[in-house]
């Protein structure tokens, strides 16, 4: 199993060898470490650790678990940030996320939409219109959500609590 994680220590306590958590560098500015860590993804495809889309040529992950927050935003792709457009790039920054950490690095969607499984898991009442949004009778109008953007090349499956489902109701 290989880890792409954003610290080693949220996974201190998961039996996975410490050779296969891939943890951001947290000492380099946002701009370097999401070069970096492309470099890095780059590396582990081209050496066969991770698998390589025969679709896009991006990094092909396995399972991708991600959240949605209030605003339909997933990986700190926010709905005003230009970052959500990125076409070429795997890995990318933002110095401006509107919760904290300001300074953040996130896979792209095409490398997000590369991956084989995605689990989207969203919770709470918060989330109720965003998800009215992105899964209701009405999802393919207007300007879509950053959410509405996760199609990956293999199956997308959404983890709702009934709180978050309230809007849909």
């Amino acid at each position: 199993m290989i880890l792409l994680i954003y610290s080693a220590t949220e996974f201190q306590f998961v039996p996975i060898p410490k050779s296969n958590i891939y943890p951001i560098k947290e000492n380099l500015s946002p701009e370097e470490a999401a070069d970096e860590y492309e470099q890095r993804l780059k590396q582990l495809v081209s050496n066969g650790t991770l698998k390589k889309s025969p679709t896009t040529g991006f990094a092909k992950l396995d399972l991708m678990l991600v959240g949605m927050g209030p605003d339909g935003h997933i990986a700190s792709l926010f709905c005003w940030h230009f970052q959500r457009f990125e076409k070429k790039k795997w890995v990318t920054f933002i110095t401006d996320s509107p919760k904290p950490p300001p300074p953040r690095i996130t896979f792209t969607f095409p490398l997000i939409n590369s991956a084989d499984q995605i689990a989207m898991v969203v919770t709470g009442e918060d989330a109720a219109d965003a998800v009215k949004v992105a899964l209701g009778e009405h999802a393919s109008f207007g300007y879509p959500l950053p959410v509405q953007k996760v199609k990956p090349e293999g199956k997308l499956t959404w983890f709702l609590d009934s709180e978050a489902t309230s809007g849909l109701k």
